[in-house]
């Protein structure tokens, strides 16, 4: 049964040609009996236009070629009127993708049914991706050297295409290939079809291929764009050889071209990892001053291996500098950062990175906590932390083991032994099981103090927990 195709899915022409309009009446009817079809139970639809019947043609026509084993046998008791480019350029295009095969079946099908029928490009173009997609290469080669006999330009995004699905099923040889074959066929090998090839070289890890290519470049004449130079510096990056990305980081500067902010990202990840500290951070001021933002990792990979060396001014300046431009930070980024200030008691910017974290829709886990209060007790604050600590619960962070074990330490290093051991009964509360490095110094210190009570409570509790 005939289905309805929306006609805003088509957009090449506003009605179908005059041949198919003509003939629609003729062409519609023997839908209604024809066995190999679906059962006609339901009557046919009816289209409020010719150019809504013509459509439908094109997707019944299309489903026979993708499902039908006798294709040529189902299409010629439909009796279609004689072969347009537009009928079989739609008609490809719908079946092609998925169906190849039967999709070139149908195309040589309308080529014999019809001595009217001129093929355009177009309907060449439509089969010839499909098929190297699907690996059907000798079929691929045999549409091109048909199109080269009936004189028809082979397009060059066509077979930039064909280089690439080469590249993407790792057969770096067979894109070399039809690199080499194109002169043949009349097909100049434009800056694309480099580009497409020096992917193909790149994904194999085929650099010296990849350098012989663009030697070949510059003595063709053919001049490389923004993406030659993004395929090269993403491939290098990729493989750790961080230098030669950097130098044609800077031929694209040379050049006018502005450098791939994906290129740089794995530039500054690949200088990170190797080390290279003030090399990544130069590469990130620099974007910063041209108003480009590294990725949101890629700026967390750089302020961790910063912090760890200790910059961790720099590293405040740099995340001010890069959300003034539009960087939204993410949770991982004050978790960098807010450990690493408050480490250096600098507990007023601590404060104020968390308030960011938290106006930014941020969620505060516990070990944000933890950093600010451990701060705040290693200055003296015990007030302060034990409130932050109370605000922490109240907000619906409850607190973990780590950060009662910690707050526990704390608070001994501090002498607040008694504090100390309230929070070892909270966390006995809370179905916590205390460390037992914890209650021993909480005993001894009570103890020292002179709270002998209490510490003989403590010991007690301890038994309580752990059974001896």
């Amino acid at each position: 049964m005939l289905r309805f195709v929306p006609v805003l899915l088509i957009r090449r022409r506003s009605s179908p040609p005059p041949s198919i309009r003509h003939h629609l009446p003729l062409l519609l009817s023997p839908l209604r009996h024809l066995d190999t079809l679906a059962p006609p139970a339901l009557p046919l639809p009816r289209y409020p236009s010719a150019k809504d019947a013509y459509f439908a043609v094109v997707h019944h026509i299309a489903g026979i070629v993708r499902r039908d084993f006798y294709l040529e046998r189902t299409l010629g008791r439909l009796r279609l009127p004689p072969a347009t480019p537009d009928l079989v350029f739609r008609v490809l295009r719908a079946a092609a993708p998925s169906a190849p095969l039967p999709a070139l079946r149908f195309f040589a099908w309308a080529r014999s049914s019809s001595h009217s029928y001129r093929p355009s490009a177009a309907e060449f173009d439509a089969l010839i991706l499909p098929l190297a997609r699907h690996r059907h290469w000798s079929q691929m080669w045999s549409v091109a050297a048909d199109m080269r006999s009936l004189s028809l330009p082979l397009l060059p995004s066509t077979f930039a295409s064909v280089i690439d699905a080469y590249g993407q099923a790792a057969l770096p040889d067979l894109a070399v290939d039809v690199f080499n074959r194109l002169p043949k066929f009349d097909c100049p090998q434009t800056t694309a079809i480099y580009n497409a090839l020096l992917s193909a070289l790149c994904r194999v890890g085929n650099f010296h291929g990849a350098y012989a290519l663009i030697r070949r470049m510059a003595r063709k004449q053919v001049p490389p764009d923004r993406q030659t130079f993004s395929t090269l510096v993403d491939a290098w990056c990729a493989a750790g050889k961080l230098r030669e990305a950097q130098d044609f980081l800077e031929e694209m500067n040379r050049r006018g071209f502005k450098p791939p902010v994906r290129g740089r990202d794995l530039l500054i990840d690949g200088l990170v990892n190797a080390g290279y500290l003030e090399a990544a951070k130069e590469m990130v001021r620099r974007m910063t001053k041209e108003g480009v933002l590294p990725d949101v990792t890629t700026f967390n990979s750089l302020l961790e291996a910063v912090c760890k060396s200790g910059e961790i001014d720099f590293c405040v300046g740099l995340l001010q500098d890069a959300s003034e431009l539009g960087l939204c930070p993410d949770i991982s980024t004050y978790k960098i950062l807010i450990p690493a200030v408050s480490k250096l008691g600098k507990i007023e910017e601590a404060f104020r990175l968390f308030y960011c974290a938290v106006e930014d829709g941020n969620k505060p886990f516990p070990s944000l906590y933890a950093a600010i209060i451990k701060a705040l007790c290693r200055a003296g604050r015990f007030s302060d932390a034990f409130g932050l600590f109370k605000d922490m619960k109240v907000k619906g962070h409850p607190p973990n083991r780590p950060v009662y074990t910690m707050l526990v330490k704390m608070c001994v290093r501090g002498g607040r032994f008694v504090e100390a051991a309230n929070y070892l009964v909270e966390m006995t509360e809370m179905g916590l099981v205390p460390m037992p490095q914890s209650f021993d110094s909480v005993v001894d210190g009570l103890k020292h103090c002179g709270k002998h009570e209490l510490a003989k409570r403590m010991e007690q509790l301890e038994v309580s927990i752990r059974g001896y």
